[in-house]
């Protein structure tokens, strides 16, 4: 369930990454039939937070209202200072009655001062990656990924990763038609797999860039066919060995992992939109059977088509 969603202000929290989880789950957009949540900014004490930049903020609730949310969000703040030790019965207490928590760039060190991290998977920006090892050393740390799920406990990059990651809940507890609603509205990308490169060296290019983006078109326009790393290549005007680098480091993903994040997006929207059998939705977005479909759908979205169709197929 996704319809409680609290952030916690601590001091010298970041403007932006508290932006980020009021973005998504602050706003309400009913008018274009996007689902709504209960929202809400809390912290510890009704003195006014001085966030990262200077400017202070006034939270209208306590660290009481969080604990009946389903998600608890901790921005980005100054983790060289210790963690308030009711943050963090909250943080423990919210997990331990199975609800979620997320954390956006340096919150994972409120996380990881929880006890939260151990034994799991986790992620920060990718400057404080090593420090967040250091400090938790029983911390799965993965220094080079936009966002990690390791339910009930999701951590992000730095800064619009964590917008990633909010849109990613969304999608999986309400669908991919919610979220992409919202992405719209904020006019951001609908979907970035959370094992996208957070850090993507860029090398001057050795052609245009707009070679590269016009192969990006092509292949969301064609994902039903069977196309191959040279038939992209040639549509870039480069060689294959060239254009497989250049595509890696443009996106910091293969093509062909690429060209499956689209088709599963398509999946996705056909199986919540309409009635056409698994197989004519595999054929329709360019898997060709039910059984690939399967196969990359419960790698990408860790379910079955049928078992998210159940869940988020659309009334007419």
């Amino acid at each position: 369930m996704l319809q409680n969603v609290v952030a916690i202000a601590t001091p010298g929290v970041a403007p932006f990454e508290l932006g980020v989880i009021a973005g998504v789950f602050g706003v309400d957009r009913s008018d274009a039939g996007l689902p709504g949540f209960d929202f809400a900014v809390v912290a510890e004490d009704q003195a006014p937070v001085t966030s990262e930049v200077g400017f202070t903020l006034t939270a209208e609730f306590g660290l009481e209202r969080a604990k009946r949310a389903d998600l608890v969000c901790v921005p980005a703040g100054l983790f060289d200072r210790d963690v308030s030790p009711a943050v963090i019965a909250l943080l423990r207490d919210t997990v331990e009655r199975g609800a979620r928590v997320l954390s956006v760039c340096s919150g994972a060190f409120s996380l990881g001062a929880a006890g939260l991290l151990d034994d799991r998977r986790c992620t920060t920006h990718w400057t404080d990656a090593a420090e967040l090892q250091r400090t938790f050393p029983r911390a799965q740390v993965i220094p080079d990924v936009l966002y990690v799920d390791d339910d009930p406990v999701i951590t992000s990059a730095g800064s619009a990763a964590g917008l990633d990651a909010c849109l990613h809940l969304v999608r999986k507890e309400l669908g991919a038609e919610a979220a992409n609603g919202i992405a719209r509205r904020m006019v951001v990308p609908a979907h970035r797999d959370g094992g996208q490169a957070q850090f993507i060296e860029r090398p001057l290019p050795e052609h245009a860039p707009e070679a590269m983006s016009a192969v990006l078109d092509w292949m969301a326009e064609n994902i039903h066919q069977d196309v191959s790393v040279d038939q992209l290549a040639e549509q870039a005007h480069m060689s294959s060995r060239t254009f497989a680098r250049r595509f890696k480091a443009e996106t910091g993903t293969t093509p062909h992992a690429w060209l499956t994040r689209l088709r599963i997006n398509h999946a996705e929207r056909l199986l919540e939109q309409t009635d056409e059998p698994i197989e004519r939705v595999a054929d329709l977005s360019g898997f060709g059977s039910a059984t690939l479909l399967r196969h990359h759908f419960v790698k990408e979205r860790s379910t079955t088509p049928a078992a998210y169709r159940r869940n988020f197929r659309q009334s007419a």
